[in-house]
Order: structure tokens, then C-alpha cells, then sequence
């Protein structure tokens, strides 16, 4: 790894316990953060000339007290809560840690960027923010929004999050799905980004790799954060080989499979079969399995489809939602014949979007009905807002105007 991004890593591996440090002694989450990034970025132009500090945390901290107190003190509403920040806050010298374990923070801030009274869009900002220690401008280039969009975004849900005690919520287990949610739905998009030219955002999708292992690190005994990052590298595992030389999708029973992450696999599987044994299985372990059959395929021919549809039949009992009935769809139309998956898609209804269509058109092409296969071919690329899945299933429907 060269510096650059070896410095970028360790700033972002510390952004949790520095922002925990600044809130846990001054209060102020939204002053507090800010000062953070302004730290992060004062590191990031002299650390690469002038060297890493021998303490980058204890330096992070200094700087950004620095800038809070500053910011305090120049807002003349806040004078008082500016002087009891000045008599906790030495200018010559490092904050003391106070004492609370790196993991109380890190997880606290999981939880108040997952606060339930923010929408989704929100948490992602927040989360990739505060936790991840990624800008504005990052963020906003990862969304694909304007940098004043996300800069607004933020800075309502800091305001919503004004006079929220920093600490651990009670109850805060209830609050975990809301993270794993907000993880899933960051990899997802890096994944596979739901608009414009890219068919993948490999910097998010990396983002939500690594704070899933740190949700993992933080929760090592929980069954479904480690099939959230056993589900990430699984599926991760296959991002080389999902784009041909010009940015193209290659659907995966077309893909190398010897461009697979072959490390990531056998990392994945080990995960999740350990959370598949140690109790019931969650949701995102039911995922993680499912990738796993596919994974562990050595052609497309030998993919386990029974197994998989009796992986999606206990999924589908936990989450009835409409894309896991959509996936069992296909799965049982791998295993019964696309005419037994067709009827399953009847009982879908128009939510899912592109999707339906684009699967609707696969089974209806593998049932011989061409003309109407090519019908929801154009149909769903008419919908999707991805360039490179349109100019996918607008050559689907080309293929079959003969």
C-alpha cells in the first residue's frame, strides 16, 4: 500500500474515537464533528511531508479541540459553554483520554448516525461522515449529488440530532438492524450503482467493507454482523469480473470465474458458516449463504439451485419483502422451469422497478417467447437510471428482433 493511502487509512481508522473523545468531554455532536474533518484534513496536508506523529491520536484530538474551541469562542450565543470548553481544553497539550474504551465510541456512533428519527439518505451521509471520516465532497461524489446537496443533507441531520445524549441508547440491540440496514444499503449502492455512466462505486463499496469489519470487530458474537460482512465479501469477491473492458455488465453465469477474489471467498464462507452454527440464522447470514453456493460454484452449470431456493424458502419466511421474493422467483424457475418462476412474478407488484421487468424478460426469453421477452427487455431499460445496465438489456432485447 503507498503512503498516501495508508495515512488515508489510518485517519479514517481513528475518526471514531476522536470524535467520541471531542462529544464525550464537550458535547456539541454537530461543532464536534466539524472540527474532526477540519483535523482530518489539516493531517492529511502535513503528515505526508512532515511525517505521522508518534501519537495520530492524541494529535487529532489536540487539533480538533483546537478548532471547536475556536469555533465555540467566535459565536457570541455560545460564550459561556465557550469558557467551561477552555478550562477543559488545554491549548499546549493533547486532551487526556478520558477513559472510555475505543469501542463504546465507535459503536455509540453506529448507533446515533442510525437514530431512528433520520431517513435512510440521511444515515448513509452521517454514517459515512462520522463514522467512515469521509468529506463532504467524498460523499457527494459516492451519491452522485452535488457537494452542496450532501453539505445540506448532513447539516440537517446534525440539527436533528441536537440535544441527543452521546452514549449508548437503551435498548440499543433493537437499534442494530437500523445499522446493518444502513451498512447494507452504502454496499449495496457501491455495488451496484443505481444511476449513471458506472456500473460500480468501488470507494463505497470498500467504505462499507471496511466499517462492516468494524461492526464486526465491535460485535464479534453477533451472527448477523458477521453474515453482513460475510455477505459484503462474497459478493464483493466478484466485482472484477462483473464489467468487460468498456464498462459493460457481464451477468454472473457469463463471468470469469477466475478473476474471482478466491481470498475474500474463503473469508466469507468462513464467516458465515461460523454464524450459520452458532444460532439461528438472521437474514444477512441466510444472504451470506445463498452468495456462498454461488461462490463455491466451479461453472454456472454446477450451481446448487435447490439448495439456494431452500435458502431463499427460509428467507423469504423471515423477510416477505419484495426483492427477496423477486430472487426466489428466479431460483425457483433454475429449479421447477421459468414457466413455475413466471407465476411466481405474478404476485409481485410494480415497486421493484426495472428489476421485475429485467427478470421477467429473462424467464419469458428461457420459456421461448421471444417477442414478449423483448417487450420487458426494452421495458426495463427504459426504467433503470444505469447507463450500463440500459445498454445491457437494450442488447438483450436487440438480440431477439430477428
Amino acid at each position: 500500500m503507498s503512503e498516501p493511502y495508508a495515512i488515508e487509512d489510518l485517519l479514517r481508522s481513528h475518526v471514531p474515537q476522536v470524535l467520541g473523545a471531542l462529544v464525550r468531554r464537550h458535547g456539541h455532536f454537530d461543532a464536534a464533528e466539524d472540527a474532526v474533518q477540519e483535523a482530518l484534513l489539516a493531517a492529511a496536508r502535513q503528515w505526508p511531508e512532515q511525517g505521522v506523529p508518534d501519537n495520530p491520536r492524541g494529535w487529532l484530538i489536540r487539533v480538533a479541540s483546537r478548532r471547536l474551541t475556536d469555533a465555540l469562542r467566535s459565536d457570541e450565543a455560545r460564550r459561556e459553554r465557550e469558557r467551561r470548553a477552555v478550562r477543559l481544553t488545554s491549548r499546549d497539550a493533547p486532551p487526556a483520554d478520558d477513559g472510555a474504551p475505543r469501542e463504546d465510541d465507535t459503536l455509540t456512533l453506529f448507533f446515533l448516525c442510525c437514530h431512528p428519527d433520520l431517513p435512510p439518505s440521511a444515515r448513509i451521509a452521517l454514517t459515512l461522515r462520522a463514522v467512515g471520516g469521509l468529506t463532504t465532497a467524498e460523499i457527494a461524489r459516492a451519491c452522485l449529488v452535488p457537494e452542496a446537496t450532501m453539505a445540506q443533507r448532513i447539516s440537517r441531520a446534525k440539527k436533528k440530532l441536537r440535544g441527543v445524549r452521546f452514549g449508548r441508547p437503551d435498548h440499543w440491540e433493537e437499534r442494530l438492524p437500523d445499522v446493518l440496514h444502513t451498512l447494507y444499503l452504502i454496499f449495496n449502492e457501491g455495488y451496484t450503482a443505481t444511476s449513471g455512466s458506472s456500473l460500480q462505486r468501488r470507494d463505497l463499496a470498500r467504505e462499507a467493507v471496511r466499517l462492516a469489519r468494524a461492526l464486526h470487530r465491535l460485535l464479534p458474537g453477533d451472527g448477523e454482523a458477521a453474515g453482513l460482512l460475510a455477505l459484503m465479501l462474497l459478493t464483493d469477491a466478484r466485482h472484477e469480473a462483473r464489467s468487460g473492458p468498456h464498462g459493460e455488465l457481464i451477468p454472473l453465469d457469463e463471468q470469469d470465474r477466475g478473476r474471482w477474489d478466491r481470498a475474500a471467498i474463503e473469508e466469507g464462507v468462513a464467516l458465515v458458516t461460523r454464524a450459520l452454527t452458532a444460532g439461528p440464522a438472521g437474514p444477512y447470514a441466510l444472504r451470506a449463504a445463498i452468495a456462498a453456493v454461488h461462490d463455491e460454484a466451479p461453472t454456472p452449470e454446477a450451481t446448487d439451485w435447490r439448495e439456494i431456493l431452500g435458502l431463499y424458502d427460509v428467507l423469504v419466511g423471515l423477510v416477505p419483502g419484495p426483492v427477496e421474493r423477486l430472487n426466489r422467483a428466479v431460483a425457483l424457475a433454475m429449479v421447477h422451469g421459468p414457466r413455475a418462476g413466471l407465476a411466481a412474478l405474478d404476485a409481485l407488484d410494480g415497486e421493484l422497478g426495472h428489476r421485475l421487468d429485467a427478470v421477467r424478460a429473462h424467464l419469458l426469453e428461457r420459456a421461448g417467447e421471444h417477442r414478449a421477452a423483448r417487450a420487458a427487455y426494452e421495458s426495463a431499460a427504459a426504467k433503470t437510471l444505469s447507463l450500463p445496465e440500459q445498454r445491457y438489456l437494450r442488447q438483450r432485447a436487440a438480440r431477439l428482433s430477428g
